[in-house]
């Protein structure tokens, strides 16, 4: 009788054992599939926008910034124009003349030529050169069209004007957009002080349109 309890006693131990062991061997199989889950889920869902990239470039394109304009590439060609200027500081004012195409007549000009003009003039005076505006009248017109300060009519202009040199440039139509020299010249000596040069692409000129009016309707061409 002694003898069957023991036996009974110690498959009793040996059940006990097996089944602490399974339950380990399971909880262990569980915390080990949590683990494999919590590492594998980032991969996929990196995965997963790797796969939405490329709907996302074409819908925002190659470059998510800011489109480049005339004023970028103005900007650049100042850069280079200000490393090699000479005699011009802030004590000497300067002028900005309407840039002209090369293969044109010098006393035309463009919207493309102005435009460059104008932003040359900004440019200017951020690195503190003084610019003179000779197209300021010295007075306000008012008329039913509007109020203006500026013209292109010499008579409304001061005869004499307060500048030593004057920066002025020539275009030339390129394959692959228009080339634009730039030069700064002394009045008196005619001397070249300072030059540039740099390339507006074509789709940057693309996107600076005219204005015409036909049967007083305003309307929008691209410029040359």
């Amino acid at each position: 009788m002694k003898a069957l309890l023991t036996s009974l006693l110690a498959l009793s131990v040996v059940g006990c054992a097996a089944m602490q062991e399974s339950y380990e061997s399971n909880a262990q199989t569980i915390h080990s599939s949590k683990v494999t889950r919590s590492i594998q889920s980032p991969l996929n869902t990196n995965q997963f926008f790797q796969a939405e990239a490329p709907d996302q470039k074409q819908m925002f394109g190659a470059h998510n910034g800011p489109k480049k304009n005339i004023n970028h590439y103005v900007r650049g060609m100042m850069q280079d124009l200000a490393s090699n200027l000479k005699y011009v500081n802030q004590n000497t004012p300067l002028a900005v003349a309407s840039f002209v195409f090369l293969d044109d007549k010098y006393d035309e000009g463009t919207l493309l030529g102005n435009q460059i003009s104008e932003s040359f003039m900004h440019e200017l005076y951020q690195y503190g050169i003084p610019v003179i505006d000779f197209k300021t009248t010295g007075y306000m017109r008012v008329t039913p069209k509007g109020d203006f300060v500026f013209s292109r009519d010499y008579l409304e202009l001061d005869e004499e004007q307060n500048f030593q040199y004057v920066m002025a440039g020539t275009l030339v139509n390129h394959k692959g957009g228009v080339l634009v020299n730039v030069r700064v010249v002394g009045l008196q000596s005619k001397a070249v002080v300072g030059s540039a040069q740099g390339l507006i692409p074509q789709t940057v000129l693309d996107a600076l349109g005219s204005s015409e009016r036909t049967d007083g309707i305003m309307l929008k061409s691209s410029a040359r």
